[in-house]
């Protein structure tokens, strides 16, 4: 890592300098903690309510279900319409569902299946969001200022897990879910015209049929490029084997005895870490040893999340999330930047598709494997076959993924993913 003055447009604040990809960013912070307030809002309601583990696994897989089920769609949407506007009606559809949890709540309904179809509906915003926001960034700035801009957006993401979940643990706590869904869907309105204001366009002069090969492109492009392939499969697995967070609820009230303001704190935790990660490499080159260094920040994941699954002290609890958090950060920024720059803009939101069903959707899975798994076995061994796992799937790809242990630098990545 070498680090660069602001005014090359590859560290410090040079992404802001330009206007689009500022409100771009002020959007996505409202939007995204309201999301995080309510997810978590919704989750330790549920639990409250049932006190079955198994629910917060069908609150995981409800969440993944439309992510898996229009993966075909979601990029192609982001190509063939504006992806400003695509994302702001996300924004929308985002809105409506924490409207109605809202409604939920207050109607004093028992039954608990009415919040897996509201979840169902809120995740459809969730999975056209993601191709749309990450193929627009390259259209806002400059080639030189990409990667820092994609530092920001990955460093605002991780602020909205830790505002979001902090902020929605101790509202629910002092005033109650309602008031979190109140609160998140007045952000939501915001980031909807927030979003709105962007100048850029970036409708498709031509557009071709849509067929079936059309919709296949994404993922053909990215088997097809070994680089990526490796990228994603290995936070793929990486995620879906290590996700604890689904178990925040069981561990703040079973085994760390700190309640709802305690859980919303581990789960900020881990985003906290990212945050101080994701600040460091805004004003850092992270551009040598690219491959080993995102195996190495795998390992260190999966050794925190040992030490979570061990620990019965909320401090050292805090401090193996933090510690996750932040060697998550630097993988997902080398993989964000490696999947961005090796690709041609026409295809860019087919690709971010398949890597948020890789990726960003392993996360919901994630929590439905932690949760059925904790179910049938208990939470800590739920958690420690996780931790375990993300080593093991980080050696088995070490050796099926030559190409990218030997990555040094972006450009090489680029050269060769585009031949």
């Amino acid at each position: 890592m070498s680090s660069a003055p602001d005014g090359d447009g590859r560290t410090g604040l040079a992404a802001f300098r330009h206007r689009d990809f500022t409100l771009l960013i002020v959007g996505k912070l409202l939007g995204w903690v309201a999301l995080h307030m309510t997810l978590f809002a919704i989750q330790f309601q549920v639990y409250d309510q049932t006190g079955d583990v198994a629910n917060l696994a069908y609150i995981g897989l409800a969440s993944f279900a439309p992510a898996m089920g229009f993966a075909l769609f979601t990029g192609y949407v982001a190509d063939l319409f504006d992806r400003r506007l695509v994302i702001a009606v996300c924004y929308l559809v985002v809105f409506v569902a924490t409207a109605l949890l809202f409604w939920y709540t207050r109607s004093g309904i028992a039954a608990v299946w009415p919040v897996f179809v509201i979840l169902l509906f809120e995740g459809t915003g969730r999975a056209f969001h993601q191709p749309a926001i990450t193929s627009l960034i390259p259209n806002l700035v400059p080639p030189e200022t990409f990667s820092n801009a994609i530092a920001w957006h990955t460093t605002v993401n991780k602020v909205c897990q830790v505002a979001g979940p902090a902020a929605g643990g101790l509202v629910y706590n002092f005033m109650g879910p309602d008031i979190v869904y109140g609160a998140g869907g007045v952000m939501l309105v915001i980031a909807t015209a927030t979003t709105m204001m962007i100048r850029t366009r970036t409708n498709r002069g031509e557009r071709k049929p849509t067929t079936l090969s059309t919709l296949l492109a994404g993922l053909k492009y990215v088997y097809a490029k070994k680089i990526i392939f490796g990228a994603i499969t290995l936070d793929l697995f990486v995620v879906l084997l290590g996700g604890v967070t689904a178990l925040f609820p069981v561990f703040a009230k079973d085994i760390l005895n700190v309640g709802a303001d305690g859980a919303g704190f581990l789960r900020s935790a881990i985003a906290a870490g990212a945050l101080i990660s994701g600040l460091a490499l805004t004003q850092l080159d992270l551009n040598r040893n690219v491959g080993k260094t995102m195996f190495a920040t795998v390992i260190i994941f999966g050794i925190a999340t040992i030490v979570f699954g061990f620990s019965e002290l909320y401090w050292l609890s805090l401090v193996a999330m933090a510690i996750l958090g932040a060697a998550d950060m630097v993988s997902v920024n080398i993989r964000v930047t490696l999947l961005q720059i090796a690709t041609p803009d026409e295809m860019r939101g087919r690709v971010s598709a398949v890597s948020s069903v890789f990726t960003g959707a392993s996360n919901e899975l994630g929590e439905f494997r932690a949760g059925m798994m904790a179910a049938a076995i208990g939470a800590v061994p739920a958690v420690l076959v996780g931790g375990v796992g993300s080593i093991i799937v980080a050696a088995i790809c070490w050796r099926a993924f030559p190409e990218l242990v030997r990555v040094q630098r972006f450009e090489e990545a680029s050269a060769s993913a585009r031949k």
